[in-house]
């Protein structure tokens, strides 16, 4: 069995993303179940849907009504969003999120993450921290907390949060996916082919990497 490279292009403020990361992991159950030949690498690369945000981040409720032309709109949206987000079986709480922050920070995190096997909870963690509990995932304290219910070592993940490491990385790589043409997140990256970008279905997105895994050319690309 050989193993394809399967990564996600994310930004951890996109609520699309946290509802592609759980359509994902359904879809990796059912391959696992029905094409058990199949085998799966998962990482996350960083986008930033707002790369000139202010690094302290801004008041979300002013931001979303001037970026939507009012808080009226901002909140149909994300009646729609959190809508999606429970046929999935998330909860979106858009009346506790107060910030919407810079996401250089929780990028880092999840950079850090991987270096401990520890990606996919750590983002599947940042996700909930915002959405659902209404946490400002801007702020180092808040990260190194979720590094650290992670199984992260809490004071030294803060520590590297603090110092300027892969800061520039991290925002080098944002750009990057930008300019390889993606300009909408979640995206699917396998071997290094571009699927497809959006919170496609569990079943569709299992049919997609079904097909595209036993595609000649992206199998070889591995």
């Amino acid at each position: 069995m050989s193993t394809l490279h399967l990564t996600v292009v994310s930004d951890a403020i996109c609520p699309w993303c946290w509802i592609g990361k759980r359509r994902l992991d359904q879809a990796l159950a059912i391959l696992a179940e029905h094409q058990p030949d199949l085998a799966f690498e998962v990482s996350y690369f960083p986008f930033m849907l707002n790369p000139d945000m202010p690094e302290e981040g801004v008041e979300r409720a002013s931001y979303r009504a001037a970026k939507f032309g009012s808080l009226e709109r901002s909140r149909e949206l994300d009646a729609q969003v959190a809508a999606a987000g429970a046929e999935s079986g998330l909860e979106f709480r858009h009346d506790l999120m107060l910030r919407t922050p810079n996401t250089t920070n929780p990028h880092r995190l999840v950079r850090f993450a991987a270096e401990e096997g520890r990606q996919r909870e750590v983002v599947e963690a940042i996700f909930r921290a915002y959405f659902n509990e209404g946490h400002d995932i801007g702020d180092l304290a808040v990260l190194a907390g979720i590094g650290g219910a992670c199984g992260m070592d809490r004071n030294a993940t803060l520590a590297r949060l603090r110092s300027n490491e892969a800061v520039a990385e991290v925002r080098a790589q944002a750009a990057s996916a930008s300019r390889a043409g993606i300009t909408g997140v979640p995206s699917f990256v396998l071997n290094r082919h571009l699927l497809f970008s959006g919170a496609q279905p569990a079943e569709t997105i299992a049919d997609a990497l079904t097909s595209a895994a036993r595609h000649p050319a992206i199998a070889a690309a591995g």
